[in-house]
């Protein structure tokens, strides 16, 4: 395992889905009404973690290619899917373990944190609310707050700005290549959880600074 220091950073931007709050639950229940709706096949909830952490846009798209139907019926799904979601939005969820330990430790260290998910941002707030981890972050940004969306760099180097923080001062919390592949391309540090979604890949694969079994794990450094 790569050791990876806290000293020098001035800012952590935190991944939500796989890495703050697992959120599977939420998924497995909203993406099964839009099938059920839409009288098409189940999906597991093993799949549906492969298909996670890319946009929403992409998972409904992945949902529909994995059971066959038409590309075209995404016009009916997405409305479906942003309608059952918000329904349910946390009732299915929880924060990992350590995960509020981990938030509490380094906004302690006087780090500036961030919330930055590929999730939508309607989604994304409401949820951080729910969980009462929202007034940890002073700007949270959803997948649709910019251009582009996680593994592209934009995101971050958007984020870093809004801190205020340059992005080599900067540690990436998240769950998988995507997160990693943004943070190398921004210039920042980046740290991986062991227990989130990664599409289905082993995390350890993955390019990091280090890894953590839980984020409280990381004000240690190692």
């Amino acid at each position: 395992m790569k050791s990876f220091a806290l000293d020098g950073l001035a800012a952590a931007i935190v991944d939500l889905d796989g890495t703050l709050i697992d959120t599977l639950g939420d998924f497995d229940v909203a993406l099964n009404r839009v099938l059920r709706e839409m009288a098409l096949p189940s999906i597991t909830r093993k799949e549906i973690e492969r298909m996670i952490g890319k946009g929403s846009e992409h998972l409904i798209r992945s949902m529909l290619a994995h059971v066959g139907a038409a590309p075209e019926r995404f016009e009916t799904a997405w409305p479906l899917y942003q309608q059952y979601y918000l329904a349910i939005n946390g009732q299915h969820s929880d924060l990992y373990p350590g995960a509020l330990e981990g938030l509490r430790a380094l906004k302690s260290r006087g780090l500036k944190l961030a919330c930055l998910t590929n999730k939508p941002t309607a989604f994304a707030l409401p949820l951080l609310l729910d969980k009462g981890v929202a007034d940890f972050f002073e700007v949270t940004f959803g997948g649709d707050a910019f251009e582009k969306k996680k593994p592209d760099p934009l995101p971050l180097l958007k984020t870093c700005e809004a801190l205020g923080v340059s992005p080599s001062a900067t540690l990436m919390i998240g769950d998988s290549s995507n997160d990693a592949r943004a943070a190398r391309a921004a210039g920042c540090k980046v740290v991986l959880v062991t227990y989130g979604y990664n599409h289905g890949e082993p995390v350890h694969a993955v390019d990091a600074d280090g890894f953590v079994d839980s984020i409280a794990q990381i004000q240690a450094g190692a």
